[in-house]
């Protein structure tokens, strides 16, 4: 086949392809002209590839059809499209349906710390056996419990907490299915904050502790109650499928919160930021409470406000119909 001839005589209908396919409106005539010129094109490169798979004008003849196909099968959303979606719509409404339950692991995260700070606080020999002689305890309490939050630099330290706190929020929400890893977590975190605080208390040094642990806590806390709290409705996904099947329901609530653990990375980097740069710093100890306040009433703010209009308006965090594909109804 001489290509050069062959794409003399068939140059105009790949250009009218072209030119059909950047049209932005056709009229019924020229949307079945585009349909009949790109079943031509398709013949033309089955020909084109029986001789010369590897050859530029094969390749050319493949972006056209590529471009006619997106042009009347309709082009996905852009990226900017797909973040608004998410921010506006998938994402706050992923936090509005746990809401509650967030609200209730977070009583409970509450309960367990202030009873296991009572119990280290009042009984003898807990503290020494957590953390060792008289010294070591005043050296603990003094010291280092503060210089926790400035030893390193605060670029650094903030990326360290950022890494470590979005590594378990993801853990619980993808191990929540078990219906154990969840409230594990939950207690082992409620138990050393309530240990802390049980031993600062002991030692006249409270007040120090919720200046140091509420600025960046306030928020860092309420995404792990977040996080358990979409692990577990994942576990009861399954548990209680409802009149969908157990794998149906699985599925949606877990693409569903997996949008939530998506939302707590950048929840926990904001938490990150304020406990690398705001906790430890010389700001008045009510200017570094205010400002993990503001932040934890601005994600309130988001979730109620934003995700409940997106939640009336039906969406739930779950992806497009698009990604999700069809649901076979079965009896």
């Amino acid at each position: 086949m001489d290509m050069e001839s062959f794409s003399a005589v068939h140059a105009s209908d790949w250009q009218r392809l072209d030119e059909l396919a950047g049209r932005r409106r056709l009229s019924g005539e020229e949307a079945d002209e585009l349909l009949r010129l790109y079943q031509r094109t398709s013949a033309h490169l089955s020909m084109v590839r029986s001789v010369a798979p590897e050859s530029p004008l094969s390749a050319t003849l493949s972006m056209r059809l590529s471009r006619a196909r997106t042009r009347f099968t309709g082009a996905r959303s852009n990226v900017a499209e797909d973040l608004v979606h998410f921010f506006v719509f998938a994402l706050p409404a992923g936090f509005y349906r746990v809401r509650w339950l967030t609200v209730a692991v977070g009583a409970v995260f509450i309960l367990i710390a202030v009873l296991a700070g009572i119990w280290a606080a009042t009984t003898p020999g807990v503290i020494a056996a957590t953390l060792g002689s008289e010294s070591e305890i005043r050296q603990y309490v003094e010291q280092d419990f503060a210089a926790y939050y400035t030893e390193n630099p605060a670029a650094s330290f903030a990326g360290l907490v950022w890494t470590n706190n979005a590594w378990i929020a993801l853990q619980a929400v993808a191990f929540g299915i078990t219906g154990i890893w969840g409230p594990f977590v939950l207690y082992q975190n409620a138990m050393g904050v309530g240990t802390a605080g049980g031993v600062m208390a002991a030692y006249g040094e409270l007040g120090q502790f919720f200046s140091l642990i509420l600025p960046h806590g306030l928020m860092e806390l309420t995404a792990v109650f977040i996080a358990v709290a979409a692990g577990l409705r994942i576990f009861w996904a399954w548990v209680a499928p409802g009149r969908r099947t157990r794998a149906a329901s699985l599925a949606a609530e877990g693409r569903s919160l997996f949008t939530v653990a998506l939302g707590l990375v950048i929840v926990l980097f904001l938490s990150g930021l304020v406990e690398g740069f705001v906790t430890g710093s010389s700001m008045p100890t009510w200017l570094r409470i205010g400002i993990g306040a503001a932040l934890l009433a601005a994600y309130w703010a988001y979730t109620l406000i934003l995700g409940g209009r997106a939640y009336r308006a039906g969406h739930r965090g779950d992806l497009s119909r698009r990604d999700t594909g069809d649901v076979l109804r079965t009896a």
